[in-house]
C-alpha cells in the first residue's frame, strides 16, 4: 500500500488493488465474527444475570407471568438471548471494522468526520436501545397487563416474550440512526434541510406506518409512545441536515 501526498502535506488516499480490497475485506469480516463470539462468551458468562435482572425485569414490573411451552424452549431461549446480547454489544465493534475498511480510501480530512460518525452511530444505537428498554418496553407492558377483563389471565410464552423485547431494542436501536444517516446524505449533497421540511408531513404518514408495522401491539397508546421519538428524531434531522449542508457548501468552495 502506498501513500501519495496532496498540495496540503496532508495524506492522500491509500493505492490498493482489487485483491488488497478483498483480502482487507475478509480480515476486518473475521475480526468482526470474532468480536461476535467474544461478546457472546462474555454474554454467556452472565447470562443468569443478564435474564434474571435484565431481560425479565420488565415483565416483572408489570406483573406478567411467563411460562415456557416447549420441551427446549428454555435453552432455546437461552442461545437466543446469548446471541442478540453478543450482537447489542458487538455492534460498536462492527462499526469499527467497517470504518477501518474503508478509511484507506478516504484523505485524510475525511477519516477524522469517519472517525466522529463511527463514534456517534454507536453512540444513537445504544440510545434507542436504552430508551427502549427504560421507557418504551415498560410502559408498552404496563398497558397490556391492565387492559382487559381481570377473568382472563395474561400467562405469555417466554420465548414470545423475548421476541417482543428483541424486536423493540434492535428496531428502535437501527431507527435512532436517522441523525446519522441524515447527516452522511447531506454531506454528500443527496439529502437537504429544505426537502425534509417539504415533505415533513409526508414523514409523519411514513413514521405512523412504521410504529404500526414494527409494534407488537396494535393499540395507539404503544403506537404514540413508538413514534413520538421518532418525530423528534427527524426533527433533530432537520437540524443536522442543515449544519451538514454547510459543511458541504464550504468543502466545495475550498
Amino acid at each position: 500500500m502506498l501513500e501519495g501526498k496532496n498540495n496540503s502535506g496532508l495524506n492522500d488516499k491509500v493505492d490498493m488493488s482489487f485483491l488488497d480490497h478483498l483480502e482487507e475485506l475478509r480480515k476486518r469480516i473475521i475480526l468482526s465474527v470474532v468480536g461476535l463470539i467474544i461478546s457472546c462468551v462474555i454474554a454467556g458468562v452472565f447470562i443468569d444475570d443478564i435474564l434474571n435482572l435484565i431481560v425479565l425485569r420488565p415483565s416483572i414490573e408489570a406483573n406478567l407471568k411467563l411460562q415456557n411451552l416447549s420441551p427446549f424452549g428454555q435453552p432455546l431461549l437461552y442461545f437466543k438471548l446469548i446471541l442478540i446480547i453478543g450482537i447489542i454489544l458487538g455492534f460498536p465493534f462492527f462499526l469499527y471494522q467497517l470504518w477501518r475498511f474503508i478509511a484507506p480510501g478516504l484523505y485524510v480530512n475525511e477519516r477524522r468526520w469517519a472517525r466522529w460518525i463511527t463514534f456517534f452511530t454507536s453512540v444513537c444505537f445504544l440510545s434507542g436501545v436504552l430508551f427502549s428498554y427504560f421507557l418504551m418496553i415498560p410502559t408498552m407492558l404496563s398497558f397490556a397487563s391492565s387492559f382487559g377483563t381481570d377473568k382472563i389471565e395474561n400467562i405469555i410464552d417466554v420465548n414470545n416474550y423475548l421476541s417482543f423485547i428483541t424486536i423493540m431494542l434492535l428496531s428502535s436501536g437501527i431507527l435512532f440512526e436517522m441523525p446519522m444517516v441524515t447527516f452522511i446524505l447531506s454531506r454528500f449533497g443527496i439529502l437537504t434541510s429544505d426537502f425534509m421540511r417539504k415533505y415533513r408531513r409526508h414523514s409523519i404518514v411514513v413514521i405512523m406506518i412504521l410504529a404500526a408495522a414494527l409494534t407488537p401491539t396494535t393499540d395507539p397508546i404503544s403506537m404514540t409512545i413508538f413514534a413520538a421519538p421518532l418525530f423528534f428524531l427527524y426533527e433533530l434531522s432537520v437540524v443536522i441536515a442543515k449544519i451538514a449542508e454547510r459543511k458541504h457548501i464550504s468543502k466545495e468552495n475550498d
